[in-house]
């Protein structure tokens, strides 16, 4: 059975203080370790000082960005050497902000994708489409090629690890408060899953996990959680506030037994 991930993206948010008062409230209300799998990704300059909050817990940390060298004249950029050495287990990569905003590529993304696994970390690969790509009914050709190039230098055997986590966040509903709604996730979801299993076969497929992304809340965690191929959830503004976000846990928790695909 896949576990669920529930993965708080805290973004350009919080100084120090706010960051640590934030982990140490999540801290002390996530129930019992095991039932699902849970992580933080605060901003890079907080990474350690949220490292010490959650040491010894069953909280995860994870990074927001990466560059792709081990080393060298990369003014700014942190590798995933360096991230390791932090304590982190999970990197985002081709997060929507980054492509849209920043002007990432999908080739770029792909570069980081491969250097993340191959430091042997999580990569958690983020894919979705705009909202006027939907309108024109793209989205799976969007989808379809940011899988395809991003997971390009990503073989079987660090799938194969556990080292894999998509994220689904079609962009249109990532800030707006617009979500999908949980028969369009799983539309997308299940077309991923088609897509994993022809690059790396059945079972590696069943077994990677596919979280959504896109103005999730404790209020439809329960709902989006509840269909076959939605894996987890990777949680924006709402990990802000930490009642928020450990009632999305909760929710992942219930739902968790529930979940019976398996890997």
């Amino acid at each position: 059975m896949r576990k669920f991930l529930i993965a708080g993206n805290w973004k350009m948010n919080l100084n120090r203080a706010e960051s640590v008062d934030l982990a140490t409230r999540i801290v002390a209300k996530m129930p019992a370790p095991g039932a699902v799998e849970v992580g933080v990704i605060p901003t890079l300059l907080h990474l350690e000082a949220v490292r010490q909050v959650i040491r010894g817990h069953s909280l995860q940390l994870g990074a927001q960005n990466v560059y792709f060298e081990k080393k060298g004249a990369f003014t700014g950029e942190v590798s995933p050497a360096m991230l390791k050495d932090m304590g982190v287990q999970y990197v985002l990569a081709g997060h929507s902000e980054r492509r849209h905003i920043l002007g990432e590529s999908d080739e770029l993304v792909g570069k980081k994708a491969h250097a993340v696994v191959a430091e042997g970390l999580g990569l958690i690969l983020c894919v979705g489409e705009t909202l006027d790509q939907r309108k024109k009914s793209e989205t799976m050709e969007i989808v379809g090629r940011q899988i395809e190039t991003g997971l390009a230098q990503v073989d079987a055997a660090a799938a194969q690890a556990g080292h894999l986590v998509i994220a689904y966040e079609p962009v249109w509903a990532i800030g707006t408060g617009l979500t999908a709604t949980a028969a369009q996730a799983q539309e997308a979801h299940a077309f991923i899953r088609t897509k994993l299993t022809e690059k790396y076969g059945r079972d590696t497929a069943e077994s990677i996990r596919i979280q959504y992304g896109g103005s999730a809340k404790k209020a439809n965690a329960a709902e989006l959680l509840a269909q076959k191929d939605i894996d987890g959830l990777l949680i924006g503004g709402a990990s802000l506030m930490a009642d928020e976000f450990i009632g999305i846990v909760l929710a992942a928790v219930a739902a968790q037994s529930g979940h019976g695909n398996v890997a």
